[in-house]
């Protein structure tokens, strides 16, 4: 079991008011990200069609929690694993024109998800998604869009210390931006989970980039599905999290692949046989827009900004006995 307990960790609210402070938080956020990303609120689905292409294969290995419907021909459903496909059929079907942009409530379950301090079998994240121009496809446009989101992360920061008096401001004034390769560099005797945690221990807050591809070692920095980021215009926000002396990522968000980009990254992961699906063949077609987009979670922003050691203090799901004990005996409360 993956557990940090903080030394003399003690949460400064009770349950009362912890839910007061995330109903601030979300709403504040999403409204502040709308409005600076140009974005829409849309309904999205829980689960989707297997045969439709559309469900988010992570890093492959996950297994999806699915069903049969009956009354569908006996169809098999998956729930969702992240909604990164979907945005960006959705944004073709409702017509949005380019630099408009859509945002929902992700709701998902990955029941593959070993659960400890900021993961949790229940995943809830902004999931949002924006048509770009093609000539939009490029690193300047991607650090801008990563620049707007850390200024509204900036100005949720600030807003929380108005509520909070004995508050102080958790992100540093920029974002450091490092490819995955330049993180290898700086700590080549170190596995990548310890890179992040350095680089955010000197910086603050940084934008890995370019997450997915071969480093020079021959290891990915981490892994991503092939046919929804571009592996060279893709990266996470990842900060500083005291309460944890680690780094945590907020936020994963890339340029999306074009019907050339995907061919090289399906061939590259052996993952040709996706050509199958209709979402595919529509993306080979160049029927669906090009796009930006990203996730950024809920629950872990809570987390972050409320300085809470686990996730279970700002969501509700369900966490092992043995952990639940463990939390218990130090005084932490689970939601």
């Amino acid at each position: 079991m993956k557990l940090v307990i903080p030394e003399d960790y003690k949460s400064t609210e009770d349950l009362y008011r912890t839910q007061v402070l995330i109903k601030e938080i979300k709403d504040y956020f999403q409204i502040n990200l709308a409005n600076n990303l140009n974005l829409k609120r849309v309904s999205a689905p829980l689960f989707v069609s297997k045969k439709s292409g559309l469900n988010d294969n992570l890093n492959g290995v996950e297994k999806p929690v699915s069903f049969n419907l009956p009354e569908a021909d006996n169809e098999e459903m998956e729930i969702v694993h992240s909604l990164a496909k979907w945005k960006r059929y959705a944004l073709m079907k409702y017509k949005f024109k380019v630099h408009e942009g859509l945002y929902t409530d992700m709701n998902a379950i990955r029941a593959c998800e070993e659960p400890d301090n900021t993961h949790s079998f229940y995943v809830d994240q902004w999931d949002w998604e924006k048509i770009i121009d093609k000539d939009d496809r490029n690193e300047t446009y991607l650090k801008q869009t990563v620049e707007t989101i850390y200024r509204t992360m900036k100005s949720l920061d600030e807003y929380l210390c108005g509520l909070i008096p004995t508050r102080s401001k958790l992100l540093t004034d920029q974002i450091r931006f490092i490819t995955s390769q330049e993180l290898l560099d700086m700590y080549p005797d170190k596995d990548a989970k310890e890179r992040e945690r350095l680089a955010v221990k000197e910086f603050g807050s940084i934008f890995l980039l370019q997450i997915g591809d071969l480093l020079s070692n021959g290891q990915k920095h981490d892994g991503r599905s092939p046919d929804y980021d571009d592996w060279h215009l893709n990266g996470d926000i990842i900060v500083y999290n005291p309460v944890l002396d680690d780094a945590l990522e907020l936020s994963s968000m890339g340029i999306r692949v074009n019907s050339e980009r995907l061919n090289e990254q399906l061939k590259q992961s052996g993952n040709l046989d996706r050509l199958k699906y209709n979402y595919h063949r529509m993306l080979l077609d160049d029927l669906l827009p090009q796009t930006i987009g990203g996730g950024i979670g809920q629950s872990r922003l809570c987390m972050f900004f409320l300085q809470k050691s686990h996730i279970g203090e700002v969501q509700v799901s369900y966490w092992p006995d043995d952990q639940r004990r463990l939390l218990a005996n130090k005084g932490i409360q689970l939601l």
